[in-house]
């Protein structure tokens, strides 16, 4: 920005009710002490605010306290509903917990931040040249530049791609340097990431919460630097790397129990990226498979999230349940593009740094422009004697990034911390084997506001800033994830210890273009196909629409149940009808047996922690989704989540209020009613996003195949429970309740109702969305379509399916008895496991892990209660 273009952004706020030295702007300041000898963001060494930082703090001036609170309780609401998560490892529970937003963003001047920039493209070239080197003729070894031992001794040198040349030339294709300033102001660099970078999906997560949700028309006014360019580069980036015209790009995650699994799932998602897994991929004839429902497809680009010990249990970690088997060899045939390339991680390694000086020197004709944390690496006798012998005033970590067991985890410790016996400890490992540890210069990190309890507040930030090779090279992301301790005193950053993330903002003054995510629109061409469906989504997805059924199953028999006692029931009191919907809520596996208060059947149904209660079917939903998440809109998570919230949670603390359902632990049948009936119509809603919403190739048809075989299950076992040879029509009427199906019988019959015009309505009616007949139709349609897409022959399933459908529409509803009813069942479950073979690839006959069915058995061989 020129210096007229500077004036003039400034010159826009000097007007403002909340002008520089204005009364709104000392009051948001007041109390603001920034700790000395510490580098704020925001005040300078005058006390006054940064140029920088006035537009923003005029602007909060100006709307308030009241409004600003308001503001961010938007922002916040929005990464809520959108589902923004992490996870903690080491966590007992394995729970995910809300995405920690700090609602004012650090703001950055357009030239500290071109100066920043410039700095992490040398420092991503600079590491770039070391590892082409290091996996190539190894001349930095060789001539005495960097020590044998600090490369040998590092678990992330892959000694099996030494001369191996990476597909696509680059072993870099995405870098970020997580950085802070000293005290002079001048930005640090804290540690490389060349593994496998994470943060930027959570940078646009929060990027989104501010400028759309809680700020809009602040970020409009301060006219911020758009992030899109960067993430243009990454995907143009990878095609190019691939070298062909619409190469198929898969990222490759460790899974949902990674801490950040959202990020995956979301980058795949706005990206266009296919998600999958270790267990998706293959290799067959030097070349990487992506297994499908429609057989396998080349992947010609792999971004791994993963670390590179894990990627393939053949060569590297053998007890990786996550990697490729054979990748390493693909990679060696340099058949397929890995961003970043394997062994990347190796200049991760802390013990390198106190070399990059001389290196870039050597390497790139140039000193570096962003200076290192000082650092010593104790494999250097000298070096080692200079920390043991300043000992308290280190901080000593790993020299390769690793937790050094019994010793010293990833994230170090300051010697003044340290007790003597720890010390004495401490000293003996590092004289036995120096080339672990290094010394470093303790980082007093430099602040950044923040707001806490209406006041802003300096708190310690580090900055992770991220690069990416496009096709015309590298592309910085104008912006970041910055990373914000609760502690005014840390020395270091993670989001697993606690803290909290803001949005960057690189204010340029300049009217930002207008940009996508995706490839500009005019040139690219028409396309009606989505892409592949990995066999894990298919079979995910499949499960997901099982387990939502499976729930909905569960409600409306607890409902009915609950309901009981009302005038519109089937019958009063313990009633045959009532005993039988108890009796199949515990063979549901909803309930245990033994219970006779329908009260409490219904509490343990809605509450309890039986495997085919709503809220274990509800959680089981929900966990199966998270694995598709990049297949699902942002409208269908949440009701998701909706769903989960709401039954009361299995403890004796059940305070809560959700929707209009008060939760008291001591709910009465209209309660209960209530919870049921507010489950059933969450199910709906989800139900409705995806059949309006939900694009119509392979992934919707195994959502709907999923709910149409539970459905037809839970239908025919109904039927034959209730609907006995002499079945009163009490039981009758309960049938016709469970299947919603009372209205159509009326307008059908003057009548009431008989077992024959009841089984020929719920089963054998295939223009009744609720019978089994038309289940197996929409069953016949999905598969045939399936397999036509393949070589268009019906393929076993297929064939199952226009069976059962054939013996539906032949039946006579007189001749239909329990056995025959049993038959229907069995025959829909091993439709079930038909599919399943087919279309689920080594999960063949199998649910995803640790999933069981009704009444406790697998849903595959077995028959129903």
């Amino acid at each position: 920005m020129t210096e007229t273009a500077q004036l003039e952004f400034e010159m826009r706020f000097a007007g403002s009710a909340g002008a520089p030295g204005s009364e709104a702007v000392r009051a948001l300041m007041a109390g603001y002490r920034p700790e000395a000898g510490v580098h704020d963001e925001m005040m300078a060494e005058d006390g006054r605010p940064r140029a920088h930082w006035l537009p923003l703090l005029n602007l909060l001036a100006g709307l308030g306290p009241n409004e600003v609170r308001r503001r961010f309780a938007l922002a916040d609401r929005h990464l809520a509903d959108a589902g923004v998560v992490y996870r903690v490892y080491g966590d007992e529970t394995g729970a995910e917990r809300p995405w920690p937003l700090s609602h004012l963003p650090l703001v950055l001047a357009e030239a500290d931040w071109s100066t920043l920039a410039a700095g992490v493209v040398q420092r991503a070239e600079l590491l770039e040249a070391i590892l082409a080197d290091l996996y190539g003729p190894a001349d930095l070894v060789r001539q005495g530049h960097l020590p044998a031992a600090l490369v040998a001794g590092n678990g992330e040198f892959l000694r099996p791609l030494v001369g191996v040349k990476p597909a696509g030339g680059h072993h870099l294709h995405v870098y970020a340097a997580d950085v802070t300033r000293g005290p002079d102001g001048r930005w640090w660099v804290l540690g490389d990431r060349t593994q496998a970078p994470s943060g930027a999906g959570y940078a646009i997560e929060n990027r989104i919460a501010l400028s759309s949700r809680g700020l809009p028309d602040v970020f409009r006014a301060l006219r911020i630097e758009r992030l899109t360019r960067f993430f243009q580069a990454l995907r143009s980036g990878l095609a190019k790397a691939s070298g062909r015209d619409e190469p198929r790009i898969a990222l490759l995650s460790p899974g949902p129990a990674n801490e950040t699994y959202f990020e995956h799932a979301y980058l795949a998602r706005v990206l266009g990226f296919l998600l999958v897994e270790g267990g998706d991929l293959s290799v067959r004839g030097d070349q990487v498979w992506l297994r499908t429902v429609e057989g396998p497809i080349r992947a010609d680009v792999i971004l791994r999230r993963l670390d590179a010990d894990f990627a393939d249990p053949l060569e590297l970690n053998a007890h990786s349940r996550i990697g490729v088997p054979g990748l390493m060899q693909a990679v060696r045939a340099g058949t397929v593009v890995i961003a970043n390339a394997l062994g990347a991680g190796l200049v991760e390694a802390p013990a390198l740094m106190p070399f990059l000086p001389a290196l870039s020197r050597h390497l790139l004709g140039e000193d570096l422009r962003l200076s290192n944390l000082a650092t010593w690496w104790c494999g250097d006798p000298d070096a080692r004697a200079a920390v043991i012998g300043d000992i308290r005033a280190k901080a000593l970590a790993p020299a390769f990034g690793r937790t050094l067991r019994g010793t010293l985890d990833n994230m170090g410790v300051n010697g003044a911390d340290l007790s003597r016996e720890d010390l004495k400890r401490l000293i003996a490992a590092m004289e036995r084997r120096g080339t672990d540890f290094v010394g470093q210069e303790p980082v007093r990190l430099a602040t950044t506001p923040v707001f806490e309890r209406g006041r802003l507040q300096p708190r310690p930030f580090a900055l992770r800033v991220f690069a990416v090779r496009g096709p015309d090279g590298w592309t910085v992301m104008p912006g970041g994830l910055c990373r914000i301790s609760d502690r005014p005193d840390a020395r270091a950053l993670s989001m697993q210890r606690g803290g909290r993330s803001a949005d960057v903002w690189v204010a340029t003054g300049a009217v930002p273009e207008p940009s996508l995510l995706v490839p500009d629109p005019d040139q690219v061409e028409i396309r009606r196909d989505t892409g592949a469906l990995p066999s894990r989504a298919a079979d995910n997805l499949y499960w997901l629409g099982r387990y939502l059924e499976r729930t909905e199953a569960t409600l409306r028999l607890a409902r009915s149940l609950a309901g009981q006692t009302s005038d519109d029931g089937p019958d009063t009191g313990d009633g045959p009808s009532t005993r039988h919907v108890a009796d199949l809520l515990a063979a549901w596996g909803a309930t245990p047996f033994g219970l006779d208060d329908y009260a409490e059947i219904v509490r343990e149904a809605l509450g309890g922690t039986s495997v085919g209660a709503a809220p274990q079917l509800a959680r089981e939903a929900r966990r199966t989704a998270s694995v598709v998440r990049d297949r699902l809109s942002p409208d269908a998570w949440r009701a998701l989540a909706d769903l989960t919230a709401v039954f009361p949670r299995p403890s004796s603390d059940r305070n809560e209020t959700v929707g209009d359902v008060d939760r008291d632990g001591d709910e009465d049948e209209a309660d209960l009613f209530a919870a049921a009936d507010l489950g059933l119509r969450t199910i709906a809603a989800f139900t409705g996003l995806a059949h309006e919403n939900m694009y119509r190739p392979s992934g919707w048809r195994f959502l709907d195949m999923g709910a149409r075989i539970e459905r037809a299950i839970a239908v025919a076992r109904y039927a034959r429970r209730l609907a006995e040879p002499e079945a009163g029509s009490n039981l009758l009427i309960r049938l016709l309740e469970l299947t919603d199906s009372q209205i159509v019988h009326r307008a059908r019959y003057i009548s009431g109702p008989s077992v024959k015009t009841v089984l020929d309505l719920v089963l054998l009616d295939e223009t009744h969305p609720r019978s089994a007949a038309f289940q197996l139709d929409r069953l016949v349609e999905h598969l045939t379509h399936l397999s036509s897409r393949h070589d268009g022959r019906a393929d076993d399933a297929a064939r199952a399916a226009l069976r059962l459908a054939a013996l539906l529409k032949s039946a006579d509803p007189a001749e239909f008895d329990a056995d025959m009813i049993m038959d229907v069942e069995i025959r829909l479950m091993k439709l079930s496991d038909a599919i399943t073979r087919r279309y689920f690839g080594e999960s063949a006959g199998e649910e995803p892990a640790d999933e069981i069915g009704p009444g406790g058995g697998s849903m595959g061989e077995t028959g129903g209660p």
